[in-house]
């Protein structure tokens, strides 16, 4: 097919475009809220690329639903670092605040209206420095000490950009509408919400999403699996427990202990009953609590998160968690504060979209998995995205684009074959061409 000819040979000639790409945003990783001089980058990208309209800014994501931001020192201490790693001046001041995140329209008239997500933030860990570490030995490794790209997602933006510019040199086959939405902040489940409550995905007719992940076997020639399901929902909350300081020897009656009500709320939660609706999970992450072993403690915080097969099941161990926190904290006198910091809802892929890109694959010479839908048993936030597709009739599928990896995902020494980046791109634009022909 003529077309499909065209994706291949355009995709291929910009695969070293691709790869300078991919490492640039690996060696300056941005964690969530934070990506900064990686959405300057994309806009300029966007723009130069002659893409219809480029939204940035409080244009992406609605302020004030976004989840698990950072104090406004910390967000102005990244910002400024963007400035001195070479953001792009025009589209920089755009994100100051946090308000990362791009989304490009492409417009070719009347038809259906497709979206993309491609996620762009890095992860909070510490990345490896030896040599026996590609991204170390050839000069890619993250300068940012404490954010690194180690779950791929430094390619998902190279891949959106790639998808970009191949439907550009494609758009007069196209007929419709092509949304490229470059979301902030997946890492925690934070960021997808916001752009589904700012109206970017209310009459979109497809959308695909992708994430990178290792081969079982490393010699299979598969490239995709075309679906994904089974993404448990998630409510990750800080709670923040208030008491009253007193001397642990002298007066320890006139306290307010808080100690004493996250040790029960920590009991209870993992107390909470199993439900016969399917699997539920809770964890406390982390307790920071108490000045001294002399002082009734006043103020402790509590990391947790819950999650569930299903929304309905997630919603289950919210109420009974509320529940918990606020008779844990009534028990002893203290008052408490939950903060939603990262949400996310269960999630099934359309088989109807993901045999169209089997089907696609199969015209285009991509091996396709014999698998058609693959299992997630972490949380993705682009269920946001889906379930609103989805509830208005449209389809959503979220790919598995398969790939060599150095290690496991979050791992420090993570890395991928950068051959992943001209496939994804291929398949993202063939479904494309194929769904507004």
């Amino acid at each position: 097919m003529e077309t499909y000819a065209k994706i291949k040979s355009v995709t291929d000639a910009m695969t070293d475009e691709m790869i300078a790409t991919r490492r640039d945003f690996h060696k300056y990783a941005e964690a969530g809220w934070f990506e900064m001089r990686t959405s300057s980058i994309i806009a300029r990208k966007l723009t130069e690329m002659g893409v219809d309209e480029v939204l940035v800014g409080e244009q992406v994501c609605k302020k004030d639903a976004r989840m698990g931001v950072a104090a406004e020192d910390v967000l102005e201490a990244n910002y400024q670092r963007a400035v001195e790693q070479d953001g792009d001046p025009e589209f920089l001041p755009y994100t100051r605040g946090g308000m990362t995140g791009v989304i490009g329209i492409i417009r070719c008239g009347e038809g259906p209206t497709v979206a993309m997500r491609f996620d762009i933030d890095a992860l909070g860990v510490i990345e490896e420095q030896e040599a026996s570490h590609r991204p170390a030995a050839e000069g890619f490794v993250s300068i940012n000490r404490g954010m690194m790209h180690a779950c791929g997602h430094d390619g998902h933006a190279t891949i959106g950009l790639g998808v970009a510019k191949t439907l550009m040199a494609i758009r007069d086959q196209l007929h419709g509408t092509v949304k490229l939405i470059f979301q902030p902040s997946e890492e925690g489940v934070r960021g997808a919400k916001s752009i589904v409550d700012n109206g970017h995905l209310d009459g979109v007719d497809f959308l695909i999403g992708a994430h990178v992940t290792g081969k079982s076997n490393p010699d299979d020639p598969a490239v995709v699996v075309p679906c994904s399901h089974g993404s448990l929902a998630t409510a990750k909350y800080d709670i923040i427990f208030h008491g009253l300081a007193a001397h642990a020897g002298a007066s320890p009656e006139k306290g307010k202990n808080v100690m004493l009500a996250v040790a029960a709320a920590i009991t209870n939660l993992y107390a909470i009953p199993r439900n016969s609706g399917g699997m539920t999970r809770i964890n406390v992450g982390t307790v920071r609590a108490g000045s001294g072993r002399n002082v009734i403690a006043d103020e402790a915080v509590m990391e947790i998160e819950l999650r569930g097969e299903t929304t309905e099941l997630n919603d289950y161990v919210v109420d009974y968690a509320r529940n918990i926190v606020a008779g844990a904290a009534a028990m002893h006198g203290c008052t408490y504060e939950m903060k939603l910091m990262g949400a996310a809802q269960s999630m099934t892929s359309d088989a109807e979209l993901g045999e169209r890109i089997r089907r696609v694959c199969g015209e285009m010479g991509l091996p396709v998995s014999e698998i058609a839908s693959s299992r997630n048993g972490g949380s993705e936030d682009f269920s946001y995205m889906m379930t609103r597709v989805q509830e208005q009739g449209g389809q959503a599928t979220f790919m598995r684009v398969l790939t060599k990896t150095a290690a496991v995902a979050h791992n420090r020494r993570y890395d991928f074959d950068e051959a992943v980046l001209p496939n994804s791109v291929k398949i993202f634009c063939g479904t494309v061409y194929d769904i507004m022909k």
